[in-house]
């Protein structure tokens, strides 16, 4: 598949769209989404070993912009309105949105990557991109596979769970990562909230955050993850973070 689409991205995306389409029962897709980049990514954990070195850019540039062509004419059948990446660069997303310009082609709305309070890749280049140029961040796992709740300490897998078919939740649970949600939990034991909702509400405090992305097991949940929408964190709370950010900049 990978190979198809570097030749030519117009079959694979036009077939994606039109199955979602079918699978969505519906006429249009609001914001449609790039999963992964073709030319890959140092998401997921790839941050520790990753080497663009092999990247050839003008395959990837030719590429970017004969998807762009190809979003163009879903655009124009209406069968999406905007478009948006996930798991993205700095690089990647500023080559993207200076093709767009130079052709007059759709422009990059969104990044979808995974950002939390123990996961802040997106806090440097992509931050200033993203203000600068108008490209809210849509951040997955904002509670980092659940494990900013708590449920996982001291080895507890609860019932249907993730961790019961993820034992390190993809690499994100390990000694140092507990080390800080312990030190989450105790900010938010202070201030009197619960440790979601102390998650999400940071979240919210970020300058290009434009919403965030979270998975419920269960209509239960749902109620007490919005409550999140009504707390507002104040400076002593975000300054204690922001310590303990700097004492566990990256756990995982």
């Amino acid at each position: 598949m990978l190979e198809m689409v570097r030749q030519s991205p117009k079959t694979p995306i036009q077939d994606a769209v039109e199955g979602s389409l079918k699978r969505l029962k519906t006429d249009y897709i609001d914001l449609y989404q790039f999963h992964w980049p073709n030319r890959g990514s140092y998401m997921f954990r790839q941050n520790w070993k990753y080497d663009p070195s092999k990247q050839d850019k003008k395959i990837t540039l030719e590429n970017m912009y004969e998807c762009l062509v190809t979003l163009q004419d879903q655009v124009e059948k209406g069968n999406i309105r905007h478009f948006g990446l996930s798991n993205e660069s700095a690089w990647g997303t500023a080559n993207w949105l200076r093709l767009s310009e130079q052709h007059n082609l759709p422009r990059v709305a969104t990044i979808q990557n995974e950002y939390s309070l123990l996961c802040r890749l997106y806090d440097t280049d992509l931050a200033e991109l993203s203000v600068n140029e108008g490209v809210g961040l849509m951040a997955f796992s904002p509670l980092a596979a659940g494990l900013l709740t708590g449920k996982y300490l001291d080895g507890n897998v609860p019932k249907n769970s993730r961790k019961l078919i993820n034992k390190d939740l993809s690499g994100r649970d390990n000694a140092r990562s507990e080390v800080a949600v312990r030190s989450y939990l105790s900010i938010a034991e202070e201030f009197g909230i619960q440790p979601i909702h102390l998650a999400l509400a940071w979240c919210r405090t970020r300058p290009f955050m434009c919403s965030s992305i979270f998975g419920a097991t269960s209509v239960d949940q749902l109620p007490v993850i919005l409550e999140s929408v009504d707390i507002d964190l104040n400076e002593e709370c975000l300054d204690l973070i922001n310590e303990t950010h700097k004492l566990n900049p990256m756990p995982y």
